[in-house]
Formats: structure tokens, C-alpha cells, sequence
């Protein structure tokens, strides 16, 4: 597949959704990575750069790579993450570059009534969700056209950290935690991957919500999930925060992707199931 001359940057290459990233992009862009581990493959990859939040300084990455448009994927200490994004909006400012961030259903954890679509005031009780809230702020104060805010439920893979747990559980007869008052969206890295993908092709900018179309309890979601991985019978852990149901889901409305590129729910879970 021939590459085009765009430079892209995914800062957090190495964890489960910049490297989903990386793959969907690599063959058609000049992509290059941040890793954080000392895992051998990230070091062997000349396009792999390890950058450490709370030790490196992003200009220096940024001076370097010179990319046209930067993926922020990273996790880690948040103060580290605010202070890396202070910097980087400050210097996406200054040049042409895009950023792409990716951001959370809880940026909305605080409404639980109802789902939430791109325009509706952001409010979390959360810190996770309040981190999220302040580094949106800082790409909302740059021209429209520099950035896009991907606001993403759940997101479940075969190599995701919540499918690695309840692989874990059932193999170890453990309980797995459920919340049957919870009703959600999800999304599956594959199609995140895809998504982005289109978003760079055509230039897209602004807040987009890349959640699955449906709603789905998540005890539903995890128990049918549960069936298919393994013969053994699973052991849940009901768990009621509230005796209302809660709503923690991303809905599109003002921003809505082609066909090909939305999902339902159940697409998630057949996903699973064919790997």
C-alpha cells in the first residue's frame, strides 16, 4: 500500500487503542509512535519513539517527528497528561498541525438520565471525567479546524484490557463485576481504528461521539460476551451504585459518520467471537 506524504504522530502507540491506531494507519501514512515500556518490539521499531510524560519534553518529540497531525492516545499520571497537552496545544497554535484527542463518555458521568450528544454541556464527578473535561477545554480554545474531540464509550478488543479480565475471571472462577442499572454504547478498536481513519482522509475537525448507534445493559453485554469465551459457567458481581437505571452513552447527532462506519452493539460481540 503506497503511503502518503502526511506525517502522523500516535503519542501512547504502544497501548490498546494507539496501537490499533498505528496498524490501520502505518501502511497508508507516515506513522510514527510514542511507547513508554521497555517492550522489545516498540524498541526494534524505528518509527517508535519512547517519551515518558512525567521525564520528557513533548517539543522535542514534536521538533523531531514534524508531523502534520498528532493522536493523542497517551495514558498515565494526570497531572503529567494536563501538563503535555498545555504544551502541545500551545504549540499546535503555532504551526499546521491537527490534533486528534482522544476523549470519554464521562466527560458526561455526572448526567445520568439520559445519553448525551456532541453539544450537550459536559459535567463529571469524576477525576478521570474532569481530566478529560480540562484538556477538551484547551483544544476548544484553538481554531475550530485544528482539532478533533473523539468522545468514545466502552471500547472492547480481543487484546483490550477489560476482555484480558474477563478471560482472567473465567479461568480462574473468579467473580466478574457487572452493573445491571447501567446502560451504555460501545465500540470495538477495529472500527475506532477505521473511523479515524476516514476523519483524517476528509480533513474532519470539531466533537464527535463513536459509539454504537444502540443501548445495551451492561450486565446483557458482558453475560452474552461471557458465553461465547469460555464453556465455563461464570460467576457475576452485581453491582447497583443507584436503583434507577444510569445512563453512560454517546450518541451521535450534529456529527454522523457514514454507514459503513457505524456499528450496533452486537457487532461488538461478534467481533470477539470471530477471533
Amino acid at each position: 500500500m503506497q503511503q502518503t506524504g502526511k506525517r502522523i504522530l500516535i503519542l501512547g502507540a504502544s497501548g490498546f487503542l494507539g496501537n490499533a491506531l498505528y496498524k490501520e494507519l502505518c501502511n497508508y501514512y507516515n506513522t510514527f509512535g510514542t511507547y513508554c515500556s521497555a517492550r522489545r518490539s516498540f524498541q526494534d521499531n524505528g518509527q517508535f519513539f519512547r517519551y515518558d510524560m512525567e521525564e520528557d519534553d513533548i517539543h522535542r518529540l514534536l521538533q523531531e517527528v514534524k508531523p502534520d497531525i498528532v493522536i493523542s492516545a497517551v495514558r498515565g499520571d494526570f497531572g503529567a497528561q494536563v501538563q503535555a497537552h498545555v504544551h502541545l496545544a500551545e504549540f499546535i497554535s503555532r504551526k499546521r498541525i491537527r490534533m486528534f484527542f482522544l476523549s470519554s463518555a464521562n466527560v458526561f458521568d455526572a448526567y445520568s438520565k439520559y445519553p448525551s450528544y456532541e453539544y450537550d454541556k459536559t459535567l463529571s464527578e469524576s477525576i478521570y471525567g474532569r481530566l478529560k473535561i480540562r484538556i477538551e477545554n484547551m483544544l476548544l480554545r484553538l481554531p475550530a479546524r485544528k482539532s478533533a474531540i473523539l468522545r468514545l464509550p466502552m471500547v472492547f478488543g480481543n487484546t483490550s484490557p477489560r476482555i484480558k479480565e474477563i478471560k482472567e475471571a473465567l479461568q480462574n472462577e473468579q467473580p466478574i463485576e457487572v452493573f445491571p442499572n447501567l446502560v451504555m454504547n460501545v465500540t470495538s478498536d477495529d472500527k475506532l481504528a477505521q473511523q479515524v481513519h476516514y476523519m483524517i482522509n476528509r480533513n474532519k475537525s470539531g466533537i464527535y461521539h463513536l459509539g454504537s448507534t444502540d443501548l445495551v445493559h451492561h450486565d446483557d453485554f458482558i453475560r452474552e460476551i461471557t458465553t461465547h469465551l469460555s464453556p465455563k459457567r461464570p460467576v457475576f458481581k452485581r453491582v447497583y451504585t443507584t436503583n434507577e437505571e444510569r445512563y453512560l452513552a454517546v450518541l451521535p447527532k450534529a456529527q454522523i459518520l457514514p454507514k459503513n462506519l457505524q456499528l450496533e452493539y452486537q457487532e461488538v460481540i461478534d467481533s470477539l467471537i470471530k477471533q
